[in-house]
Protein backbone atom coordinates (compact mmCIF):
# COMPACT_ATOMS: atom_id res chain seq x y z
CA UNK A 1 0.00 0.00 0.00
CA UNK A 2 1.21 3.80 -0.95
CA UNK A 3 1.76 5.57 2.29
CA UNK A 4 0.78 9.46 0.99
CA UNK A 5 3.43 12.23 0.46
CA UNK A 6 2.88 15.41 -0.83
CA UNK A 7 4.96 14.61 -3.85
CA UNK A 8 8.04 16.18 -5.60
CA UNK A 9 8.94 17.48 -9.19
CA UNK A 10 11.20 14.41 -9.66
CA UNK A 11 8.46 11.84 -7.63
CA UNK A 12 5.81 12.93 -10.21
CA UNK A 13 8.08 12.56 -13.11
CA UNK A 14 8.64 8.86 -12.02
CA UNK A 15 5.00 8.63 -10.86
CA UNK A 16 4.47 9.67 -14.80
CA UNK A 17 6.68 7.50 -16.40
CA UNK A 18 5.20 4.18 -14.45
CA UNK A 19 1.67 5.28 -16.35
CA UNK A 20 0.47 2.62 -19.25
CA UNK A 21 0.31 3.91 -22.95
CA UNK A 22 1.53 7.07 -22.12
CA UNK A 23 4.64 8.30 -22.63
CA UNK A 24 7.66 5.94 -24.16
CA UNK A 25 9.53 4.08 -22.20
CA UNK A 26 12.52 6.34 -23.04
CA UNK A 27 11.15 9.64 -22.60
CA UNK A 28 13.01 12.28 -20.85
CA UNK A 29 9.81 14.33 -18.93
CA UNK A 30 10.18 17.73 -17.47
CA UNK A 31 8.27 19.23 -14.52
CA UNK A 32 6.95 22.32 -13.51
CA UNK A 33 4.31 23.06 -10.72
CA UNK A 34 2.13 25.19 -11.70
CA UNK A 35 -0.38 25.05 -8.89
CA UNK A 36 -1.68 28.61 -7.21
CA UNK A 37 -4.73 27.65 -6.31
CA UNK A 38 -5.22 27.50 -2.16
CA UNK A 39 -5.92 23.50 -1.77
CA UNK A 40 -3.47 21.24 -4.08
CA UNK A 41 -0.01 21.25 -6.09
CA UNK A 42 -0.07 20.90 -9.46
CA UNK A 43 2.42 19.61 -11.73
CA UNK A 44 2.40 19.79 -15.75
CA UNK A 45 4.51 16.95 -17.39
CA UNK A 46 5.57 17.18 -20.32
CA UNK A 47 7.57 15.12 -23.08
CA UNK A 48 9.53 17.61 -25.28
CA UNK A 49 10.28 15.08 -27.91
CA UNK A 50 6.91 14.00 -28.53
CA UNK A 51 5.08 16.35 -27.71
CA UNK A 52 2.62 14.91 -24.97
CA UNK A 53 1.57 16.21 -21.77
CA UNK A 54 -0.40 15.78 -18.75
CA UNK A 55 -1.69 17.40 -15.43
CA UNK A 56 -1.01 15.19 -12.47
CA UNK A 57 -3.05 16.78 -9.68
CA UNK A 58 -2.46 16.24 -6.00
CA UNK A 59 -4.52 17.17 -3.11
CA UNK A 60 -2.66 18.75 0.16
CA UNK A 61 -3.74 17.93 3.64
CA UNK A 62 -4.66 21.17 4.68
CA UNK A 63 -5.36 24.59 3.09
CA UNK A 64 -2.45 25.37 1.18
CA UNK A 65 -3.77 29.41 1.41
CA UNK A 66 -3.44 29.33 4.54
CA UNK A 67 -0.72 26.11 5.94
CA UNK A 68 -1.09 23.37 7.90
CA UNK A 69 -2.92 25.17 10.72
CA UNK A 70 -5.85 24.52 8.84
CA UNK A 71 -6.28 20.44 7.83
CA UNK A 72 -8.37 19.12 4.72
CA UNK A 73 -9.72 15.92 3.40
CA UNK A 74 -7.75 13.73 1.12
CA UNK A 75 -11.08 12.54 0.39
CA UNK A 76 -12.10 15.56 -1.84
CA UNK A 77 -9.50 14.03 -4.66
CA UNK A 78 -11.89 11.37 -5.19
CA UNK A 79 -15.07 13.50 -5.25
CA UNK A 80 -13.40 15.41 -7.77
CA UNK A 81 -12.09 12.46 -10.07
CA UNK A 82 -15.86 10.99 -9.62
CA UNK A 83 -17.71 14.21 -10.17
CA UNK A 84 -14.84 14.80 -13.34
CA UNK A 85 -16.22 10.92 -14.76
CA UNK A 86 -19.83 11.81 -14.20
CA UNK A 87 -19.72 15.05 -15.52
CA UNK A 88 -18.06 13.18 -19.20
CA UNK A 89 -20.95 10.85 -18.95
CA UNK A 90 -23.29 14.15 -19.94
CA UNK A 91 -21.09 16.46 -21.91
CA UNK A 92 -17.43 14.48 -22.72
CA UNK A 93 -16.13 17.63 -24.60
CA UNK A 94 -16.50 20.06 -21.81
CA UNK A 95 -14.19 18.50 -19.21
CA UNK A 96 -11.14 17.08 -18.94
CA UNK A 97 -10.25 13.62 -19.27
CA UNK A 98 -8.95 11.50 -16.41
CA UNK A 99 -6.81 9.21 -16.59
CA UNK A 100 -6.05 8.09 -13.71
CA UNK A 101 -6.30 8.29 -10.37
CA UNK A 102 -4.15 6.90 -7.57
CA UNK A 103 -6.61 7.35 -3.97
CA UNK A 104 -3.59 6.89 -1.45
CA UNK A 105 -2.12 9.77 -3.11
CA UNK A 106 -4.47 11.81 -3.34
CA UNK A 107 -3.75 12.05 -6.99
CA UNK A 108 -5.40 12.73 -10.22
CA UNK A 109 -3.61 12.41 -13.80
CA UNK A 110 -5.79 14.38 -16.26
CA UNK A 111 -6.31 15.64 -19.76
CA UNK A 112 -3.69 19.00 -20.48
CA UNK A 113 -5.38 22.23 -21.40
CA UNK A 114 -2.19 24.35 -21.81
CA UNK A 115 -3.89 25.05 -25.05
CA UNK A 116 -6.41 26.86 -23.18
CA UNK A 117 -6.24 29.73 -21.01
CA UNK A 118 -7.67 30.30 -17.48
CA UNK A 119 -11.29 32.17 -18.22
CA UNK A 120 -10.65 34.98 -15.87
CA UNK A 121 -7.31 35.72 -17.29
CA UNK A 122 -9.27 36.09 -20.54
CA UNK A 123 -11.64 38.00 -19.02
CA UNK A 124 -9.03 40.90 -17.50
CA UNK A 125 -7.77 41.12 -20.91
CA UNK A 126 -11.03 41.93 -22.32
CA UNK A 127 -10.90 38.65 -24.71
CA UNK A 128 -14.55 37.99 -26.12
CA UNK A 129 -15.48 34.44 -26.20
CA UNK A 130 -18.69 34.03 -28.42
CA UNK A 131 -19.02 30.15 -28.09
CA UNK A 132 -18.69 30.15 -24.47
CA UNK A 133 -22.50 30.98 -22.95
CA UNK A 134 -23.96 28.14 -25.54
CA UNK A 135 -21.03 25.39 -23.92
CA UNK A 136 -21.33 26.49 -20.01
CA UNK A 137 -25.54 26.76 -20.31
CA UNK A 138 -25.30 23.22 -21.85
CA UNK A 139 -22.55 21.94 -19.20
CA UNK A 140 -25.25 23.14 -16.79
CA UNK A 141 -28.35 21.84 -17.52
CA UNK A 142 -27.21 18.32 -18.32
CA UNK A 143 -25.20 18.11 -15.34
CA UNK A 144 -28.12 19.59 -13.32
CA UNK A 145 -30.81 17.70 -14.91
CA UNK A 146 -29.47 14.64 -14.96
CA UNK A 147 -27.79 14.45 -11.57
CA UNK A 148 -31.09 15.31 -10.08
CA UNK A 149 -34.54 13.60 -8.90
CA UNK A 150 -35.86 14.77 -12.46
CA UNK A 151 -32.95 13.33 -14.51
CA UNK A 152 -32.46 9.85 -12.61
CA UNK A 153 -34.05 7.10 -10.82
CA UNK A 154 -34.92 8.28 -7.51
CA UNK A 155 -33.39 6.18 -5.50
CA UNK A 156 -30.27 5.25 -7.18
CA UNK A 157 -29.80 9.63 -6.58
CA UNK A 158 -30.30 8.84 -2.67
CA UNK A 159 -27.51 6.43 -3.10
CA UNK A 160 -25.51 9.09 -5.28
CA UNK A 161 -25.72 11.90 -2.88
CA UNK A 162 -23.93 9.62 -0.19
CA UNK A 163 -20.93 9.22 -2.63
CA UNK A 164 -21.01 13.43 -2.49
CA UNK A 165 -20.87 13.94 1.02
CA UNK A 166 -18.71 16.93 1.23
CA UNK A 167 -18.45 18.23 4.75
CA UNK A 168 -15.36 19.89 4.92
CA UNK A 169 -15.65 21.61 1.91
CA UNK A 170 -19.13 22.25 2.30
CA UNK A 171 -17.63 23.52 5.96
CA UNK A 172 -15.77 26.04 3.97
CA UNK A 173 -18.55 27.46 1.48
CA UNK A 174 -20.73 27.52 4.55
CA UNK A 175 -18.87 30.32 6.60
CA UNK A 176 -16.52 32.22 4.29
CA UNK A 177 -19.81 32.70 1.79
CA UNK A 178 -22.89 32.80 3.64
CA UNK A 179 -21.60 33.54 7.22
CA UNK A 180 -18.00 35.51 7.55
CA UNK A 181 -19.02 38.84 5.54
CA UNK A 182 -22.19 39.35 7.52
CA UNK A 183 -20.45 39.84 10.86
CA UNK A 184 -16.65 41.11 12.19
CA UNK A 185 -15.00 37.84 11.24
CA UNK A 186 -11.09 37.06 11.76
CA UNK A 187 -11.13 35.56 8.39
CA UNK A 188 -12.64 38.80 6.65
CA UNK A 189 -10.14 40.95 4.66
CA UNK A 190 -11.15 44.59 4.82
CA UNK A 191 -9.43 47.11 3.01
CA UNK A 192 -9.60 50.19 5.18
CA UNK A 193 -11.34 52.36 2.37
CA UNK A 194 -14.06 49.78 2.64
CA UNK A 195 -15.04 49.63 6.68
CA UNK A 196 -18.04 52.19 6.12
CA UNK A 197 -19.30 49.89 3.98
CA UNK A 198 -18.95 46.43 5.26
CA UNK A 199 -20.04 47.71 8.37
CA UNK A 200 -23.29 49.17 6.90
CA UNK A 201 -23.63 45.67 5.70
CA UNK A 202 -23.21 44.24 9.27
CA UNK A 203 -26.02 45.93 10.32
CA UNK A 204 -28.31 45.46 7.34
CA UNK A 205 -31.13 43.04 9.16
CA UNK A 206 -33.16 42.74 5.69
CA UNK A 207 -30.19 41.66 4.21
CA UNK A 208 -29.42 38.98 6.82
CA UNK A 209 -32.71 37.43 6.25
CA UNK A 210 -31.96 36.84 2.32
CA UNK A 211 -28.58 35.85 3.58
CA UNK A 212 -30.04 33.14 6.06
CA UNK A 213 -32.74 32.00 3.61
CA UNK A 214 -30.11 31.24 0.74
CA UNK A 215 -27.82 29.78 3.61
CA UNK A 216 -30.91 27.56 4.44
CA UNK A 217 -31.47 26.12 1.46
CA UNK A 218 -27.98 25.83 0.71
CA UNK A 219 -27.67 23.27 4.20
CA UNK A 220 -30.65 21.53 3.55
CA UNK A 221 -31.60 20.96 -0.36
CA UNK A 222 -29.71 18.10 -1.92
CA UNK A 223 -31.33 18.70 -5.77
CA UNK A 224 -28.66 18.04 -8.27
CA UNK A 225 -24.50 17.42 -7.97
CA UNK A 226 -22.90 21.02 -7.90
CA UNK A 227 -19.61 21.42 -9.26
CA UNK A 228 -19.63 23.69 -6.21
CA UNK A 229 -16.94 26.13 -7.10
CA UNK A 230 -18.30 27.38 -10.70
CA UNK A 231 -16.44 30.35 -11.35
CA UNK A 232 -14.04 31.87 -14.38
CA UNK A 233 -10.67 30.83 -12.82
CA UNK A 234 -12.23 26.93 -12.76
CA UNK A 235 -12.67 27.34 -16.65
CA UNK A 236 -9.93 26.63 -19.25
CA UNK A 237 -11.22 28.41 -22.54
CA UNK A 238 -10.44 28.93 -26.10
CA UNK A 239 -12.04 30.51 -29.34
CA UNK A 240 -13.50 27.02 -29.83
CA UNK A 241 -13.17 25.08 -26.40
CA UNK A 242 -14.68 25.17 -22.89
CA UNK A 243 -13.63 22.71 -20.33
CA UNK A 244 -14.98 22.89 -16.55
CA UNK A 245 -12.39 22.02 -14.17
CA UNK A 246 -11.70 21.39 -10.58
CA UNK A 247 -15.13 19.82 -8.79
CA UNK A 248 -13.36 19.45 -5.87
CA UNK A 249 -15.84 21.40 -4.00
CA UNK A 250 -18.70 19.29 -5.87
CA UNK A 251 -21.64 18.13 -3.50
CA UNK A 252 -25.56 17.34 -3.72
CA UNK A 253 -26.97 20.95 -3.25
CA UNK A 254 -29.18 23.46 -5.14
CA UNK A 255 -29.01 24.28 -8.78
CA UNK A 256 -28.77 28.21 -7.91
CA UNK A 257 -25.48 27.62 -5.98
CA UNK A 258 -23.58 26.35 -9.31
CA UNK A 259 -25.14 28.88 -11.64
CA UNK A 260 -25.37 31.86 -9.50
CA UNK A 261 -21.31 31.76 -8.81
CA UNK A 262 -20.85 31.65 -12.55
CA UNK A 263 -22.83 34.66 -13.38
CA UNK A 264 -21.18 36.60 -10.19
CA UNK A 265 -17.89 35.86 -11.48
CA UNK A 266 -19.15 37.65 -14.66
CA UNK A 267 -20.76 40.63 -12.67
CA UNK A 268 -17.39 40.90 -11.05
CA UNK A 269 -15.77 41.02 -14.22
CA UNK A 270 -18.25 43.91 -15.31
CA UNK A 271 -17.45 46.27 -12.04
CA UNK A 272 -13.72 45.36 -12.52
CA UNK A 273 -13.63 47.27 -15.87
CA UNK A 274 -13.68 50.87 -14.10
CA UNK A 275 -9.90 49.27 -13.72
CA UNK A 276 -9.61 47.31 -17.16
CA UNK A 277 -10.62 49.27 -19.50
CA UNK A 278 -9.24 52.77 -19.71
CA UNK A 279 -11.49 54.66 -22.71
CA UNK A 280 -14.86 54.93 -21.52
CA UNK A 281 -16.26 53.79 -24.77
CA UNK A 282 -14.81 50.70 -25.04
CA UNK A 283 -15.12 50.30 -21.27
CA UNK A 284 -19.27 50.56 -21.84
CA UNK A 285 -19.07 48.18 -25.42
CA UNK A 286 -17.26 45.33 -22.90
CA UNK A 287 -19.64 45.34 -19.95
CA UNK A 288 -22.42 45.24 -22.95
CA UNK A 289 -20.74 41.93 -23.86
CA UNK A 290 -20.51 41.04 -20.51
CA UNK A 291 -23.89 41.70 -19.35
CA UNK A 292 -25.24 40.37 -22.84
CA UNK A 293 -23.28 36.56 -21.78
CA UNK A 294 -24.89 36.62 -18.45
CA UNK A 295 -28.05 36.39 -20.29
CA UNK A 296 -27.32 34.34 -22.89
CA UNK A 297 -25.86 31.65 -20.20
CA UNK A 298 -28.97 31.73 -18.34
CA UNK A 299 -31.08 32.03 -21.51
CA UNK A 300 -28.77 28.42 -23.21
CA UNK A 301 -29.63 26.67 -19.42
CA UNK A 302 -33.43 27.34 -19.06
CA UNK A 303 -34.32 26.18 -22.24
CA UNK A 304 -31.49 23.18 -22.44
CA UNK A 305 -33.24 21.90 -19.11
CA UNK A 306 -36.55 22.51 -19.83
CA UNK A 307 -36.15 20.08 -23.07
CA UNK A 308 -34.10 17.64 -21.17
CA UNK A 309 -37.37 17.89 -18.97
CA UNK A 310 -39.42 17.14 -21.79
CA UNK A 311 -37.42 14.69 -22.96
CA UNK A 312 -35.85 12.85 -19.82
CA UNK A 313 -37.95 13.17 -17.16
CA UNK A 314 -38.12 10.34 -14.50
CA UNK A 315 -40.93 11.60 -12.57
CA UNK A 316 -44.33 11.44 -13.79
CA UNK A 317 -45.63 13.77 -11.36
CA UNK A 318 -43.04 16.46 -12.67
CA UNK A 319 -45.43 16.37 -15.79
CA UNK A 320 -47.85 18.59 -13.75
CA UNK A 321 -48.61 21.60 -15.77
CA UNK A 322 -47.34 24.49 -14.55
CA UNK A 323 -45.35 22.77 -12.25
CA UNK A 324 -42.33 23.06 -14.84
CA UNK A 325 -42.87 27.08 -14.90
CA UNK A 326 -42.80 27.24 -10.95
CA UNK A 327 -39.70 25.10 -10.44
CA UNK A 328 -37.41 27.59 -13.75
CA UNK A 329 -38.40 30.72 -11.68
CA UNK A 330 -37.25 29.17 -8.28
CA UNK A 331 -34.23 28.25 -9.84
CA UNK A 332 -33.76 31.55 -11.28
CA UNK A 333 -34.47 33.50 -8.40
CA UNK A 334 -32.13 31.25 -5.94
CA UNK A 335 -29.96 31.82 -9.15
CA UNK A 336 -29.82 35.66 -8.28
CA UNK A 337 -29.71 35.60 -4.99
CA UNK A 338 -26.58 33.16 -4.92
CA UNK A 339 -25.09 35.36 -7.18
CA UNK A 340 -25.05 38.41 -4.67
CA UNK A 341 -24.21 36.21 -2.08
CA UNK A 342 -20.62 35.22 -3.81
CA UNK A 343 -19.91 39.29 -5.43
CA UNK A 344 -20.09 40.06 -1.86
CA UNK A 345 -17.50 37.59 -0.41
CA UNK A 346 -15.27 38.30 -3.24
CA UNK A 347 -14.28 41.79 -2.00
CA UNK A 348 -13.95 41.62 1.58
CA UNK A 349 -13.85 37.86 2.75
CA UNK A 350 -10.77 35.72 3.02
CA UNK A 351 -10.20 35.02 -0.70
CA UNK A 352 -10.79 37.81 -3.33
CA UNK A 353 -10.39 37.74 -7.42
CA UNK A 354 -7.87 38.77 -9.00
CA UNK A 355 -10.63 40.92 -11.47
CA UNK A 356 -10.65 43.72 -8.88
CA UNK A 357 -7.86 43.18 -6.56
CA UNK A 358 -5.24 43.50 -9.79
CA UNK A 359 -6.24 46.62 -10.92
CA UNK A 360 -2.87 48.81 -9.67
CA UNK A 361 -4.81 52.25 -10.02
CA UNK A 362 -6.63 52.39 -6.14
CA UNK A 363 -9.13 54.98 -6.72
CA UNK A 364 -10.42 52.81 -9.94
CA UNK A 365 -10.08 49.73 -7.34
CA UNK A 366 -12.36 51.22 -5.28
CA UNK A 367 -14.61 51.82 -7.42
CA UNK A 368 -14.81 48.56 -8.39
CA UNK A 369 -15.39 47.19 -5.45
CA UNK A 370 -18.04 49.13 -4.28
CA UNK A 371 -20.35 48.85 -7.42
CA UNK A 372 -19.97 44.91 -6.87
CA UNK A 373 -21.04 45.11 -3.12
CA UNK A 374 -23.68 47.51 -4.85
CA UNK A 375 -24.76 45.16 -7.09
CA UNK A 376 -24.27 41.84 -5.18
CA UNK A 377 -26.21 43.52 -1.95
CA UNK A 378 -29.05 44.56 -4.40
CA UNK A 379 -29.06 40.88 -5.94
CA UNK A 380 -29.66 39.05 -2.36
CA UNK A 381 -31.86 41.42 -1.31
CA UNK A 382 -34.48 41.30 -4.93
CA UNK A 383 -34.02 37.36 -5.42
CA UNK A 384 -37.17 36.31 -4.08
CA UNK A 385 -39.07 38.70 -5.93
CA UNK A 386 -37.37 37.97 -9.54
CA UNK A 387 -39.57 36.71 -12.74
CA UNK A 388 -36.82 36.87 -14.97
CA UNK A 389 -32.93 37.03 -15.91
CA UNK A 390 -33.94 41.26 -17.33
CA UNK A 391 -33.86 42.00 -13.57
CA UNK A 392 -30.37 40.64 -12.79
CA UNK A 393 -28.88 42.80 -16.10
CA UNK A 394 -31.28 46.07 -14.59
CA UNK A 395 -29.60 45.71 -11.48
CA UNK A 396 -26.45 45.40 -12.49
CA UNK A 397 -26.21 48.04 -15.42
CA UNK A 398 -28.54 50.74 -12.91
CA UNK A 399 -25.72 50.42 -10.22
CA UNK A 400 -22.83 51.23 -12.96
CA UNK A 401 -24.58 54.03 -14.15
CA UNK A 402 -25.81 55.46 -10.80
CA UNK A 403 -22.27 55.13 -9.41
CA UNK A 404 -20.14 58.45 -10.23
CA UNK A 405 -17.75 57.75 -12.39
CA UNK A 406 -18.76 54.45 -13.96
CA UNK A 407 -20.16 53.80 -16.98
CA UNK A 408 -22.23 51.36 -18.12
Amino acid sequence: MTTYRALTEAEAIAYAKELPNIFAADAQLTSREIGDGNLNLVFHITDEQSGRSLILKQALPYAKVVGESWPLTLDRARIESEALQLQASFCPELVPHVFAYEKDLALTVMEDLSDHVIMRKGLMENNRYPLFAGHIGTFMARTLFYTSDLGMNQQKKKLQVGQFINPELCKITEDLIFDDPYRDSPNNNIEAHLKDAVEAIWKDHDLHLEVAILRNTFLTRAESLLHGDLHTGSIFIKADSTKVIDPEFAYYGPMGFDIGALLANLLLNYAAQEGWSTDEAERADYRKYLLETVKEVWTVFEREFRTLWDNDITDPMSETPAYQDWYMNRVLQETIGYAGCKMVRRIYGLSHVADIDGIEDASAREKAQLLALAVGTSLIKHHRKAASIDELIAIARDAAVSREGVVK
